[in-house]
């Protein structure tokens, strides 16, 4: 028998990736559908001998190819015909529903209708009489709980019913159709025809409602009690802030972090020195020991060692968004973000962006329109990753001691200051005329389906695994080389290095700013790679083989660089326009080509790089002219 193609559609918090990770569990393949940064997710199954393909289309309301994931389902069924289109409507919300299956119909789009969340429904004191359905629609008409296996057998069981091709279209639905046409093709105005039309499509909804479903009175349900704290008043921003803090410390302070001090040892002391010792015994020459020891292993473990950190993170944000809770948060902070030029739900990219670019620019994905994602992608990089805190809290201490706390806190504020500035910048600016629309579901709270939150942490972290680490092996190597050679070949001596001229050159841009020492320089390019190499660059630089980039070891380190020349390099003035340039300049490459990846153009990664080099260069420049101005120079 031939493949049988299958397309799930519905609107988003519908179930329909719960019942898509139960039809295929580990056998899917993530991509991207061609132009767009949408999940593109693809499924196998083999169900009585049958096997069937099945693809999960984006969750969108309506077909009108205004959002990315509309014109993805739109384009979808003009350039395919899948042999059946499973269209999953949330039980407990048929009205809202119907909208896009109404829609579907019009377009002669033969479907299965799936009730999932029937439980739901019954609890909300819905009753559905699915066989009246059947005979509305003319169409098959199943239910299902969504991360139930029996039920999702009986959708299945639909899939190889020989009988598919029996069902015709109801009267009513027929009746819908020819008044649609008519609408069509009246000589009023487009506007006034998609009005109409709109109108029609309720109408015939109110009619499927009014013959096949029963709402009785029902209690006010455990969602609706939670909502009272949870989604009003000063309450639920006190909850979200302590929610978020929680999981900061589970990600960065309790497992995540954890884990990922230990692989980062385990690959420079463990698996470097192996290696290290097994080129030796093979008598391999000491240039290429040094590159895949310093180079190779170190640079990419680097990049590995955050590997427990990211999937902790994702984890946390897929088991939060699992139970409902995600929504509340983008309805909470609506009012705040849209003073910025953002909808409510600009705000996780920002939340995740204070513990890690990466996942921050990868989060961007779930706004819902173009001009929200690449805002969203492009402001990130000033926010205060964890990767600058290092040295943040490191010149803090050295140059500043009697206020560090008040100039950690400063930075801080001036990362989120100036993405919100940004924000409305390129609004007004690169993206202007592009409207943002907010349509939020608040769905009821459950508990999260185990194996899609497992599913979705993987296919996010294979993301950054694949991605980031090709970009990061390349460029481990490229600074290997560029530390170790000069035009005469390899040098011990780093003053005489490629490194140390890109640094002495890079240096010079920085006079105005007052750190155009070539060990700066060197610091800056380094901290491109990673934001963690800055203080490490600058302690072997300045004669601190032993320098730690911990936050927490911040005063030990000022005491290690105070005896060294870095004490005598910076003037507090200049230190502080060197930590305000490395707090807002270029992500590092990791998150750079993160952006590549979310928005397919190697245009806007460079735009990224330049725009905020620029936007630093300028905020250095001000800060440091301007307090020698003042007189604290």
């Amino acid at each position: 028998m031939p493949e049988l193609s299958v397309a799930l559609t519905g609107n988003p918090n519908t179930g329909k990736s719960t019942i898509f990770n139960e039809l295929t569990g580990a056998r899917q393949k993530i991509g991207n559908w061609p132009g767009v940064t949408v999940d593109k997710k693809v499924g196998l199954v083999e169900y009585k001998g049958r096997k069937i393909s099945v693809v999960d289309l984006p969750g969108t309301y309506s077909i009108n190819a205004r959002s990315q994931e509309e014109t993805v389902v739109s384009n979808f069924f003009k350039e395919n015909k899948p042999d059946i289109v499973v269209n999953v409507v949330d039980a407990s919300n048929m009205a809202r529903n119907l909208f896009l299956t109404v829609q579907l119909l019009e377009q002669n789009i033969p479907l299965v209708i799936n009730l999932n969340m029937m439980d739901e429904a019954e609890r909300h004191g819905i009753t559905i009489d699915q066989a009246k359905l059947e005979k509305v629609f003319g169409m098959p008409v199943t239910s299902t709980v969504g991360n139930s296996n029996a039920s999702v057998r009986t959708l299945l069981d639909v899939f190889t019913d020989t009988r598919m091709s029996n069902y015709k279209p109801g009267e009513l639905l027929l009746e819908h159709i020819d008044r649609v046409r008519e609408i069509r093709m009246s000589k009023d105005s487009p506007e006034i025809i998609e009005e109409n039309i709109i109108a029609a499509r309720y109408d015939f909804i109110d009619k499927v409602m009014a013959q096949a479903v029963t709402v009785r009175a029902a209690d006010k349900t455990l969602s609706d009690k939670l909502d009272k704290y949870l989604s009003n008043g000063i309450s639920s921003v006190l909850i979200m802030i302590g929610m978020f803090y929680l999981m900061f410390q589970i990600a960065f302070n309790w497992i995540g972090q954890p884990l990922a001090d230990i692989l980062g040892e385990f690959f420079e002391e463990t698996v470097a020195v192996s290696a290290t010792e097994a080129m030796e015994s093979a008598g391999v020459e000491g240039w290429m020991q040094s590159l895949v020891s310093d180079g190779i292993i170190v640079g990419v473990g680097s990049v590995l060692s955050f590997v427990p950190l990211i999937f902790t993170l994702f984890l946390c944000l897929s088991f939060l968004d699992g139970t409902g809770y995600m929504a509340r948060v983008a309805f909470v902070m609506d009012p705040i973000m849209r003073k910025a030029g953002l909808s409510g739900k600009g705000i996780m990219p920002l939340i995740m962006g204070f513990g890690c670019g990466v996942p921050a620019i990868m989060g961007a994905r779930a706004l819902d329109t173009h001009k929200d994602r690449m805002i969203s992608i492009l402001i990130t990089p000033f926010l205060t990753c964890n990767a600058k805190v290092p040295i943040i809290a490191l010149f803090a201490v050295m140059f500043f001691p009697e206020h560090a706390a008040n100039i950690v806190f400063g930075m801080y504020f001036l990362g989120l200051a100036t993405a919100i500035l940004m924000a409305k910048v390129l609004g007004a600016t690169a993206f202007k005329g592009h409207e943002s629309t907010f349509l939020l579901e608040l769905p009821p709270y459950r508990l999260p389906d185990i194996k899609t939150v497992l599913l979705e942490t993987w296919d996010k972290g294979k993301g950054y695994l694949v991605k980031a680490g090709t970009i990061i092996f390349a460029m481990s190597v490229a600074i290997w080389f560029l530390s170790n050679f000069n035009s005469d070949g390899m040098t011990e001596d780093m003053d005489e290095s490629y490194l140390a001229g890109i640094g002495s050159a890079t240096a010079t841009i920085f006079a105005p700013q007052g750190f155009d020492t070539w060990e700066s320089g060197a610091a800056i390019v380094t901290g491109v790679l990673a934001k963690e190499a800055v203080v490490s660059t600058l302690g072997i630089l300045y004669g601190a083989d032993d320098i730690s980039t911990e936050a927490e070891d911040a005063e030990e380190t000022s005491e290690v660089l105070a005896a060294t020349s870095m004490g005598t390099a910076f003037t507090p003035l200049a230190a502080l326009a060197f930590m305000i340039f490395t707090q807002l300049y270029s992500p590092c490459v990791t998150a750079l080509g993160t952006v590549k990846k979310e928005t397919g153009s190697w245009k806007w990664m460079a735009f990224a790089f330049f725009y905020t080099c620029a936007v630093a260069w300028i905020a250095s420049l001000i800060v440091y002219q301007g307090g020698k101005l003042l007189g604290f120079e």
